[in-house]
């Protein structure tokens, strides 16, 4: 993943000549002040740039239509020092395109979640998704359109055939495998059947081609789907755990909404304990005494969420029709996270955050993949319930770094939909929400 203090906030102080030169000096020199002290803050990731004071409506303008063209700036921080008229500041934030936020009394924390935010948004301005093979057969939640997506979120998705991929796979050489085979023995527990493998060094073939392909075209994430695997040997899953963990956004099944929503969850989540992954609510334990949710997939989940160091085996796997796939094989830690899914309403798209409460996960040996046990809140009848009334999807993006505070501050600067499922959620009211919903998402682009 990249490193987030190349990227700036640009703090933007807005006064005027009425006070006179002696006040604008100490406004200058506070405002110098509060951005040298943010960027040292080691919580607030990127850098915190200062810029002169703002007295004029020109020299608004002028800055924003700045910050616009600058590829290192991913949002303004405007504090109105003494009193800075609203009007002097219609034209230049007309015309930004990017987030800004005003000082908050909660400072630090609130710019803390905000920055790494904007810098999310601004990756996904930026974004390619490749998308290896189509969408899985008779499945329309992993759909949706990629041009109202893009004009609405900023990423681009680009089809390729598997042959494409392939190609990249069969170029690999045999010391590149070679290669990342030791790196597979240092970093993660394998017997030595699984280290002398054929299946082990055909992951890796995989693993290579695929970052190639990636790395070559600028992608910063990605789909498969099992149903279109012709020419290669087995389900990319290590491959894809491990890009995964390099900062690749994935999505299984041709799911390039999810894949997105990873990657820019992974770049809100630069530099935090915990992690975030692709996932699938696999099945539920209904036990009465604690209803409990099991995400998993066939193999994709990303590593960063492991509790321990992870094991790499080699099971079979009935879907898809291919040999024997190598795989990560761990338990996620409990604690606090969340769930999140974008889906496509025609209409706009909508964002569902669902804060769950992970928990220990038992052994499961006829279930060798990577998997975490949760409790949906508020619990799982009705966060299930709510779920289904939003139109929730099956994959998610889960995170035990970031929480439901960073999707809202995301939701907003797409210009998406927004609910949230946690513990206050009401049924009733939920569902008076999303009637409320439609009305104002029916109305804001105009009555036709």
């Amino acid at each position: 993943m990249d490193n987030l203090k190349k990227l700036e906030v640009w703090f933007v102080t807005g006064t005027q000549h009425l006070y006179g030169p002696e006040t604008l000096k100490q406004v200058a020199a506070d405002s110098t002040n509060i951005a040298a002290a943010f960027d040292k803050n080691p919580k607030i990731p990127v850098k915190v740039v200062f810029k002169p004071i703002m007295t004029t409506p020109d020299s608004i303008t002028e800055l924003c239509t700045e910050a616009n063209n600058s590829k290192q700036c991913v949002g303004l921080i405007c504090w109105m020092h003494t009193f800075s008229p609203a009007k002097m500041w219609i034209k230049g934030l007309n015309l930004l395109n990017k987030p800004f936020l005003h000082l908050d009394p909660d400072v630090v924390a609130r710019i803390a979640v905000w920055v790494r935010v904007a810098s999310a948004y601004n990756d996904a301005l930026n974004m390619k998704v490749a998308r290896f093979g189509d969408n899985m057969r008779d499945v329309a939640v992993t759909e949706g359109n990629k041009v109202s997506a893009q004009i609405k979120m900023g990423y681009s998705v680009y089809g390729y055939g598997i042959g494409d991929l392939v190609k990249c796979v069969n170029e690999v050489s045999p010391s590149a495998i070679k290669k990342l085979l030791a790196e597979y023995g240092s970093e993660y527990k394998l017997t030595k059947a699984v280290a002398a493998s054929d299946t082990l060094k055909e992951a890796a073939r995989i693993e290579l081609g695929m970052e190639e392909f990636l790395d070559a075209g600028s992608f910063k994430a990605f789909t498969t789907t099992f149903e279109d695997l012709y020419g290669l040997k087995q389900l990319p899953g290590l491959a894809v755990q491990r890009l995964m963990a390099k900062g690749y956004g994935f999505g299984a099944e041709g799911d390039w909404k999810t894949a997105a929503l990873v990657r820019s969850m992974k770049v809100m989540s630069i530099g935090l304990k915990g992690g975030t992954s692709f996932m699938e609510d696999y099945t539920y334990h209904f036990d009465p005494k604690g209803m409990r949710v099991l995400g998993a997939h066939m193999l994709e989940v990303c590593p960063t969420i492991a509790l321990a160091k992870p094991s790499v085996e080699i099971h079979p796997l009935s879907i898809g029709g291919k040999e024997d796939p190598a795989r990560l094989v761990f338990k996620t830690a409990p604690g606090n996270a969340i769930n999140v899914s974008v889906i496509d309403l025609g209409n706009r798209f909508r964002m569902i955050v669902n804060e769950v409460e992970v928990v220990k996960c038992p052994d499961m040996p006829n279930l060798p993949v990577a998997s975490v046990l949760w409790k949906p809140l508020p619990d799982l009848k009705r966060g299930a319930a709510a779920w289904i009334m939003a139109g929730g999807a099956h994959h998610t993006g889960f995170s035990t770094s970031i929480n439901s505070e960073y999707l809202e501050d995301f939701a907003g600067m797409m210009g998406v939909e927004y609910v949230l499922i946690g513990e206050k959620c009401d049924l009733a009211s939920f569902k008076n929400e999303l009637k409320w919903n439609e009305v104002y998402y029916h109305i804001s682009e105009g009555i036709f």
